[in-house]
């Protein structure tokens, strides 16, 4: 089948036309070029696609076959453009979004709310991973865009921050009364040591920048119970399970009210970047450019 889209074309018009004439007006086409294409068709296909006559053209068998799937294979092309007409009006798309568990509740979720009034036809799928894993799948491919704290390298990625969050260690008040009738002396030179600390799992960057701050303020720990999200930290906090590392961001109603009292620390931890990032090394589709778009924009 050596003859191109126009060809189909022409004779599917002429065909559901049965007039040369009425097919010449449809496509702006002379007469004497319909004919040399179809003429050209026919040759290609070594059949004779219509008969000619007085009125018109009648389609002989084998024509009625071709006119039938051309017919078939338009209707699907139409039924394409239109669907992608819609697409491009409504703006319908699909952003696959990698996150953790605790980024979605605190700061996606809110930030997606605004996005779809915005563009509520984009279809949203959601990921929940750590930001290791995260990354990886956006290095595959296997999502669009993800909601990470900042690593601290990564290739072939764009990163755009937008919002700092500060780790800090909170426990109930009651808590810290009892580790110090327990104890002889609880300073901030031992109070890590004595305490029961909870700490994200150790496939978790928080828990790996914590640990990392241990190192360089020569901190020891003793009991370590190993959480694996950031919600059940804050819970076990509150029940006055022990002292647990969090995201300050995500208490701050508790440390206003007094459910949660934060440890001082002699050396602050510094604050994180917490932001999207996509990979450049893929296509970017209109879903999300507009996504892009909106998060530069607030």
């Amino acid at each position: 089948m050596d003859q191109n889209l126009s060809s189909y074309r022409i004779f599917y018009v002429v065909a559901k036309e049965g007039n040369i004439s009425k097919a010449s007006k449809e496509l702006f086409i002379s007469q004497p070029a319909i004919s040399k294409s179809i003429s050209k068709l026919e040759a290609s296909l070594d059949v004779i696609l219509f008969h000619r006559n007085s009125r018109g053209v009648v389609l002989t068998d084998e024509g009625q076959i071709l006119y039938e799937a051309c017919a078939s294979a338009f209707d699907t092309l139409n039924l394409a453009n239109k669907r992608i007409d819609k697409i491009k009006n409504l703006g319908i798309g699909h952003i696959r979004i990698g996150v953790s568990s605790t980024l979605c509740k605190y700061i996606l979720l809110p930030y997606l709310k605004k996005f779809l009034e915005k563009y509520p036809h984009i279809k949203i799928t959601i990921e929940c991973h750590s930001t290791f894993e995260t990354i990886k799948a956006l290095e595959e491919n296997k999502i669009d865009i993800g909601l990470i704290g900042h690593p601290n390298e990564f290739k072939d990625m764009d990163f755009y921050p937008i919002q700092e969050i500060h780790d800090c260690f909170v426990t109930t008040k009651s808590y810290l009364e009892n580790l110090e009738i327990r104890q002889e002396k609880v300073d901030e030179d031992t109070i890590f040591n004595t305490a029961n600390l909870m700490l994200l799992n150790e496939k978790n960057i928080t828990r790996i920048y914590i640990e990392k701050y241990f190192e360089e303020n020569n901190i020891t720990t003793n009991q370590v119970l190993e959480v694996s999200s950031m919600d059940l930290l804050i819970d076990f906090a509150k029940i006055g399970l022990g002292i647990a590392c969090v995201i300050g961001e995500f208490v701050e109603e508790e440390l206003i009210n007094g459910t949660l009292i934060e440890i001082p620390l002699k050396n602050a931890i510094q604050k994180r970047q917490v932001g999207f990032a996509y990979s450049t090394k893929f296509p970017v589709s209109d879903a999300m450019n507009k996504f892009i778009q909106f998060y530069e924009e607030q």
